[in-house]
């Protein structure tokens, strides 16, 4: 258990059924756009790579967080489970956003989670490819938020 005392199920080891939900939670929080509710799944002492930017802990996560959806404006993800074992999940996902200037953008990438018993992530890598879009190209519709259960996914988009 970690020190902060938090559990956040489901816990691993993960079986498929329980990586696949995890993976949606995850997904769940991070379209809430809600820094601080986000950063709750990471263990205080967590460590990120994300992209080129480095984050030491759950502060500095909820920071990164914070700076992301100030320029990621009308953003929605789509992540998908790739691989499981034990208290890894490896997932692939892809959201689209534009900025003040009303530039859309679909961004690609894979993440390597990795979760203590508590279920909370202590390490999450991530690398991530952009691609500028036209409005008229985006896939993801709904309103902002959670992703509704009969949107389609990364598969079904051909992404």
């Amino acid at each position: 258990m970690s020190s902060d005392q938090e559990v956040l199920p489901p816990l691993p080891p993960f079986t498929r059924e329980t990586a696949i939900q995890k993976v949606r939670l995850a997904e769940d929080g991070w379209n809430t756009r809600d820094p601080a509710r986000v950063a709750r799944a990471y263990s205080l002492d967590t460590k990120w790579r994300n992209r080129a930017e480095f984050a030491n802990n759950r502060d500095e996560a909820r920071a990164f967080l914070e700076r992301k959806w100030k320029r990621e404006l009308d953003y929605r993800l789509i992540k998908e489970l790739w691989a499981f074992e034990g208290n890894r999940i490896a997932v692939r996902f892809a959201y689209e956003s534009h900025d003040d200037s009303g530039n859309w953008s679909r961004s690609y990438g894979n993440e390597n989670w990795e979760f203590g018993p508590d279920g909370l992530m202590h390490h999450r890598y991530a690398s991530i490819n952009d691609l500028p879009i036209k409005e008229a190209d985006r896939k993801f519709h709904w309103p902002l938020g959670r992703r509704p259960d009969d949107h389609p996914g990364l598969s079904e988009l051909g992404l």
